[in-house]
């Protein structure tokens, strides 16, 4: 059972909880019908060494949103880092189809305008879930187109067709890559996902220096990316 201040914590974080609930059940209707099956076959007739390119090309594209937010948030050590990576990778590793950085020890690490808001003190307001895209707080929610401009993806010249193209990829590569986490989704799965969401974008914007303050049960969502992965 839970405790009145359980209760409480639940109330304050997650207001909209029915709104949310009703988002969360169309999220899985579209999920079922649609995003999974999708993302199964792009498994079964993508080789993996492909999938990998792939993961390794939009990773690669994100270090440009990352470096910005890295010295919004005035952390030029890890600026040089992301901004190291791109170029390694944009060039070395052939437009980011290889991780090279990784392999000579320069490691990933992202940052989005989420975070910086973190950092510069704004709230994240309650938890919201976004319909086709999923958990969210008010904060994230609001970074999401800006970080879309970030992105160089958004000045690449492509006609409208390749640019819809490129966005159906990185959704369904997207959800490929959560196929082999689902064993890992216990209980009320909306509540699941609330408590993982939440803990992993705190760990985010502390940079890992966080207690975990939800119910045991949600370490191997330490290393899912929410933010992306829905």
């Amino acid at each position: 059972l839970m405790t009145p201040f359980a209760l409480s914590a639940n109330q304050d974080r997650d207001p909209w909880e029915g709104w949310n609930r009703n988002v969360h059940e169309f999220n899985e209707v579209l999920d079922a019908y649609v995003a999974r099956p999708v993302a199964k076959g792009y498994r079964f007739i993508t080789p993996r060494f492909v999938r990998s390119g792939v993961s390794n090309f939009f990773s690669n594209l994100g270090e440009v949103p990352t470096t910005i937010n890295d010295l919004l948030q005035a952390k030029p050590g890890d600026a040089l880092k992301s901004s190291g990576r791109f170029v390694i990778n944009s060039t070395v590793g052939i437009l980011g189809l290889f991780d090279v950085a990784s392999w000579i020890g320069i490691e990933e690490h992202k940052e989005d305008l989420g975070q910086t808001l973190a950092v510069w003190g704004v709230g994240s307001g309650p938890y919201v879930v976004i319909p086709f895209l999923g958990p969210s707080t008010l904060r994230d929610s609001l970074s999401i187109y800006p970080n879309y401009q970030f992105n160089p993806q958004e000045y690449a010249p492509l006609t409208t067709e390749e640019t819809y193209g490129v966005l159906a990829l990185d959704l369904v590569h997207r959800r490929e890559s959560l196929l082999d986490k689902e064993s890992l989704i216990s209980g009320d799965k909306y509540v699941f996902y609330r408590d993982a969401y939440l803990q992993s974008r705190d760990y985010e914007i502390k940079d890992g220096e966080v207690e975990d303050s939800f119910d045991a049960g949600f370490d191997d969502f330490d290393d899912m990316d929410f933010d992306e992965d829905f």
